[in-house]
């Protein structure tokens, strides 16, 4: 049994890491970190978890931590780095949920999050945990850049196209929506029912977080600089991401649908749908990424549809996926749940 632990276990990212790891059957939950909540039963704040798991948050303690085989971090941006030189010292591998490790420059990490790294030299050690692209790396990995929820969505629905050569990097659009739940387990007005319900609308139109994020992944695989213009928008449901991608093709003979069915014919969590347009209902609770390509009019743009849920592919589920791949266990071992409907 792997001995794991969770820094930062009461936000929403936390319980659905909880969800997921109380019922995985090689994982035995070691400790629940939370500085406000400890000394609280971690199923008296969330009572879904009655039955299933039997401990208290607990304030943070190396000595502890460095007993587990392996920490998750749902934390917020910043605070990993700070613990995740000393837990890999005492041999613990780690998981990080938030945005610590995701960008190899640290100038660039500065400019989008204001603050200076604390451990650049872990940056090129740190592995991007997108097992659809890094799984040879992630297997052997001390330190897991757990990606975002955006940059999932739209790096697997481009990849194929930019990958093949087959579109203009030049010309990249990705359109995305995200449910309230992305924004995190905090008091906020433009959070409030009252302020968000019955609309629609998009946000950090000049430059959101995860462009540079996205951009790195499209880039390396592209193998030319990819200029990407990405918006995200708010979406008045809890869960869910759906990105709508557009590309300019310059190969007219590519069979689209034969180009992603060949990428990702190994891949147990990406769901292709030729012809369909995936919704993120079907998604919600799971760790797939249904995708569908289509060519409208037949003329030179792509548009594809991704949707995950952001919370589990695009968070809990993609690190207890890579949790697996790191100690040798069947990739989808505790992913097989099914997605709620309705």
């Amino acid at each position: 049994m792997l001995r794991v632990g969770i820094v930062g276990g009461t936000g929403y990212t936390g319980a659905e890491l909880l969800r997921i790891l109380v019922r995985h059957p090689e994982v035995s939950l070691h400790a629940i970190t939370s500085r406000s909540e400890a000394g609280q039963r971690v199923d008296d704040l969330f009572p879904h978890l009655r039955g299933q798991v039997d401990l208290c948050f607990t304030a943070p303690d190396p000595s502890v931590l460095g007993d587990c085989d392996l920490v998750f971090f749902a934390t917020p941006n910043g605070t990993a780095m700070q613990a995740v030189p000393d837990l890999l010292n005492l041999g613990t591998r780690v998981i990080d949920l938030a945005a610590d490790f995701r960008l190899k420059d640290p100038s660039l990490w500065e400019r989008w999050y204001g603050m200076p790294h604390q451990c650049p030299e872990l940056l090129a050690e740190a592995v991007y945990g997108l097992p659809e692209l890094n799984r040879a790396a992630i297997c052997d990995a001390r330190l897991i850049a757990n990606p975002g929820c955006y940059p999932t969505a739209v790096t697997l629905g481009l990849l194929p196209l930019l990958e093949a050569g087959v579109v203009d990097p030049s010309w990249v659009i990705a359109d995305a929506k995200s449910g309230v739940s992305g924004a995190g387990r905090k008091a906020s007005t433009g959070l409030l029912m009252a302020e968000m319900g019955e609309s629609f609308k998009a946000y950090s139109v000049m430059g959101h977080r995860h462009s540079p994020e996205i951009t790195q992944n499209l880039a390396h695989f592209a193998g030319a600089e990819v200029n990407l213009t990405f918006v995200p928008h708010l979406l008045p449901m809890i869960r869910g991401i759906e990105a709508t991608l557009y590309a300019r093709l310059t190969d007219p003979d590519v069979d689209l649908d034969q180009l992603y069915a060949a990428r990702y014919a190994h891949e147990h969590f990406i769901d292709l749908m030729p012809g369909g347009h995936p919704d993120t209902r079907s998604v919600r609770g799971a760790n797939h990424c249904r995708i569908a390509v289509a060519r409208p009019g037949a003329g030179d743009v792509v548009v594809v549809q991704s949707v995950i849920d952001n919370l589990v592919k695009g968070a809990a589920g993609q690190a207890v996926q890579n949790m697996n791949l790191m100690f040798g266990l069947p990739e989808s071992m505790g992913l097989e749940s099914v997605a709620l409907l309705p």
